[in-house]
């Protein structure tokens, strides 16, 4: 990790409006070339945050528009058998995965072909990114026949993990072919309501098993384990964590990721990434009326209360990533593209006034 100095270069979280992956690819390497990041495309329904990582899970079945779990299944025992079996052996033989339950496939996401064969003619590549369904919000938003988050069935909890675990370590492993550093992300919306009565039944101990299992995983590969949490969060559990970059909504609640001084400091000091999603995403008027300017602004207003805390300014600028509060996924075309506009140019504007 302390050997990957981002130095204020950007990159996106994953998702567009648009509904063609070459397009999206193009627009990935036209505002963010350095390290870009394979696109999901929620026009499609295979591409949802869940049900893109879907595939691979024991005891899935359909009913309708509704996938879940079926543990009353006659052939549950020996899916999750078969399961445990392709885990170990993928574990012990990484190069099997390629043509297993783990690899990402052209039907739930089409973004990770499309990145790899863009890369094969990247001109200033300096790292690449991936991303999977954080743990969390996975097994709290699948769930069994009667509607029960899998989170709550240990087994199908402990399935869950390492399914996104080895789909994780599939992209590093694969990605790793560009002789770059590589990043995988672990999409956590849903640890925004982790203390909430909504998770009262989650225990602190049971969330970082569940993070530190898929890092692990990132880790055996080489790759940078990141974590992406759009709103507020408990943040001590993520900056006491082995996680390698935190991307947090600098727009929206850096007050509140500054209320843990003694955590930050300490993951800055050992080398920790912060990903600032300075570009807001969730509401069109934030987006319409900000600028890179207006954003650069912001930066330097918050780079100075984190010197405050004890650490050199040129320490964070030289761990510090660029990009967007959240995914563009649910916003116009027009103000999508000027997310990635507005994260190209403060990102350049950073760089050039350290210069």
């Amino acid at each position: 990790m302390s050997r990957f100095k981002p130095e204020c270069r950007p990159t996106l979280i994953g998702s567009m409006p648009v509904k063609d992956h070459a397009e999206a690819h193009r627009l990935v390497m036209d505002h963010t070339p350095e390290i870009p990041p394979w696109v999901q495309l929620p026009a499609f329904r295979q591409e949802g945050m869940v049900p893109q990582f879907l595939p691979g899970l024991p005891g899935l079945a359909h009913s309708g528009e509704r996938t879940y779990v079926d543990t009353d299944s006659a052939v549950f025992e020996s899916e999750l058998l078969a399961f445990y079996e392709a885990y170990l052996a993928c574990t012990e033989e990484p190069d099997s995965m390629d043509k297993s339950v783990f690899a990402l496939t052209d039907e739930t996401a089409a973004g990770f072909g499309t990145l790899f064969a863009g890369l094969e003619t990247a001109a200033d590549l300096y790292a690449v990114k991936g991303q999977v369904t954080g743990p969390i919000t996975f097994a709290t938003g699948v769930k069994d026949q009667h509607d029960q988050a899998i989170f709550y069935h240990g087994q199908l909890r402990d399935a869950a993990v390492k399914l996104l675990a080895l789909k994780a370590r599939w992209q590093a492993r694969v990605l790793s072919k560009f002789g770059k550093p590589v990043i995988i992300f672990l999409d956590e919306p849903a640890l925004a309501g982790f203390g909430s009565s909504e998770f009262i039944s989650i225990a602190r101990e049971e969330v970082v098993a569940c993070l530190e299992e898929v890092a692990e995983a990132i880790h055996a590969e080489g790759g940078l384990a990141g974590v992406h949490v759009c709103a507020n969060t408990d943040w001590s559990l993520l900056l006491e964590s082995s996680l390698d970059i935190i991307n947090f909504d600098a727009y929206a609640y850096f007050d509140r990721f500054i209320l843990y001084p003694g955590q930050l400091k300490n993951f800055l000091n050992a080398g920790g990434i912060l990903a600032w999603g300075l570009v807001p995403t969730l509401h069109a008027e934030d987006i319409e009326k900000e600028t890179a300017a207006s954003l650069l602004a912001k930066w330097e207003d918050q780079l100075e209360q984190v010197v405050s805390l004890g650490v050199a300014a040129e320490k964070i600028r030289a761990q510090t990533l660029i990009t967007p509060s959240c995914g563009m996924g649910s916003q116009s075309r027009e103000n999508a593209l000027k997310v990635l506009e507005m994260t190209r140019d403060l990102s350049r504007m950073i760089r050039m006034n350290n210069s």
